[in-house]
């Protein structure tokens, strides 16, 4: 039966669906310079990856055996998609499996911001027992989500995950996309009640001056679709997301939008020169951290495994 590399790792309810269905797995990661030599030596015939691994022309042509490409997550900026098609390999994602751990990762950034939560979290271990008093008035003018407008540019799963987030928690939602005009979310509650609400587009220019706090959802771009000028129409005091794609937001103008105190604070996930961000970036202390995690949890990605493990078994079962 086919063998299969999962390079970046795979949860093991993925490995078990394809060894059940007769698959071998190899859940080894193999560095970049060697990944040709260890597929063709292998036989491999589906490569699995998550961001890590990059698929381009040179390792596509170099190994003739290879009949899929999936990628664990949203996106496929790190495959040369078309060059894999062309040559007859099928490539695909798992595009809803991260959506609720990233919407999630969205508010953890936005409480952090709103009660200054990620600069407390350096002070206190440092000055906590000794300026308790001075911290306190430090961090007493934080702000409540319950009334505010999220503004979310993007407007795919996860974006909607988002939105939904945001109205469970009593906030208004604008949006701009260029494929969704209207869209009818269901909002389901344990114990199986729902509501539905709908929701229209807004051009982008009144989702950025309308809203308190911006969160980006969208696909790596070629240029900055939030620059200097897109951050001067933010209301002053407000805030931003991006847990999309580094390159999406000038960092330039948003450390500048930060210290000039027009923007209160921002949520980076993603940066532009990742893995190695601007030491500008992670020494700011109106920005609110983390390593590119937001659909890195236990549960998305069990379902990531499981939804790659599926398309595997379609695609490759005779």
């Amino acid at each position: 039966m086919a063998k299969i590399l999962a390079n970046d790792g795979i949860a093991q309810s993925g490995i078990d669906l394809l060894e059940k269905e007769g698959f071998e797995v190899k859940n080894t990661r193999v560095a970049e310079e060697q990944l040709t030599n260890y597929i063709n030596k292998n036989k491999i015939e589906g490569l699995l990856v998550r961001s890590a691994t990059k698929v381009d022309k040179a390792l596509i042509d170099s190994c003739p055996g290879l009949k899929l490409i999936g990628r664990g997550g949203v996106g496929l900026d790190n495959i040369d998609v078309a060059y894999a098609e062309s040559k007859g390999i099928k490539v695909f994602n798992t595009p809803e499996a991260s959506s609720e751990s990233v919407a999630e990762l969205v508010f953890a950034h936005l409480l952090n911001g709103v009660r200054f939560l990620h600069d407390a979290n350096r002070n206190m271990p440092l000055e906590g027992d000794q300026q308790f008093k001075q911290l306190k008035k430090s961090y007493s003018g934080g702000m409540e989500l319950r009334g505010k407008t999220l503004g979310i540019i993007g407007f795919g799963r996860i974006g909607q995950a988002t939105a939904k987030m945001a109205l469970a928690l009593g906030m208004e939602v604008l949006f701009t996309d260029h494929h969704i005009q209207e869209t009818n979310l269901t909002l389901s509650f344990f114990d199986g009640q729902s509501v539905e609400i709908i929701l229209k587009s807004s051009e982008i220019k009144e989702v950025l001056a309308n809203a308190d706090f911006i969160s980006l959802h969208v696909p790596a771009q070629d240029n900055y679709l939030i620059g200097k000028k897109e951050l001067g129409l933010m209301k002053p005091g407000s805030g931003i997301i991006n847990t999309s794609r580094g390159g999406v937001l000038d960092e330039v103008a948003l450390t500048e939008a930060l210290d000039s105190g027009h923007l209160s604070f921002a949520g980076l996930d993603v940066f532009e020169s990742e893995p190695k961000p601007e030491i500008q970036i992670l020494m700011n202390p109106k920005i609110s951290l983390s390593p590119h995690i937001g659909g890195s949890t236990i549960e998305a990605q069990e379902r990531i495994g499981v939804e790659l493990a599926e398309k595997v078994i379609k695609l490759l079962k005779p």
